[in-house]
């Protein structure tokens, strides 16, 4: 179990250094006051809302990530983990409906219609997308380890 919790331990270490440089880079980029693309996939806001508070709130996961890794197998520690993924499930869900409320109107005014053509509809959802959406499929790895806790705990359980 060492070897997997080790693994588990590297893995969350890994992704804690990434989203504390995300979180960093959304206050460094709201500080500066505009906007930063990187290679048709990444986007980083800099309004104040999303860039500045969504920095702080990524920046912590990055740092609950890092603090629960120490002891991974203690219930306590591995809880900072969760809290860590938990916070960039929090923000990515929020970008994901900002994508979704702004993918439904059309903001071409002359066209006259107020709803957004398919074509349009489903151009709304391509790249670029936010640090936070990029890391929400590596934030999920945690359910695997909750799960896998969860029936590891009860197989002991009732052995006493």
């Amino acid at each position: 179990m060492a070897g997997q919790s080790s693994g588990g331990a590297i893995y969350f270490a890994i992704l804690g250094i990434v989203t504390a440089a995300f979180g960093l880079a959304d206050l460094l980029v709201t500080a500066s006051g505009s906007e930063f693309a990187y290679g048709g996939i990444l986007e980083i806001p800099g309004d104040i809302f999303r860039g500045g508070w969504g920095g702080i709130i990524m920046l912590f996961a990055g740092l609950f990530y890092l603090s629960g890794i120490r002891n991974f197998d203690d219930i306590h520690q591995f809880a900072k983990v969760a809290m860590g993924s938990i916070l960039i499930w929090v923000v990515a869900g929020c970008d994901i409906f900002a994508m979704i409320t702004e993918s439904i109107p059309s903001w071409e005014e002359e066209t006259g219609p107020w709803f957004n053509t398919f074509p349009d509809f489903i151009a709304t959802y391509a790249p670029p997308y936010a640090p936070a959406v990029l890391l929400l499929p590596f934030s999920l790895v945690v359910i695997y380890y909750i799960r896998k806790r969860a029936s590891g705990e009860e197989g002991s359980g009732n052995s006493a």
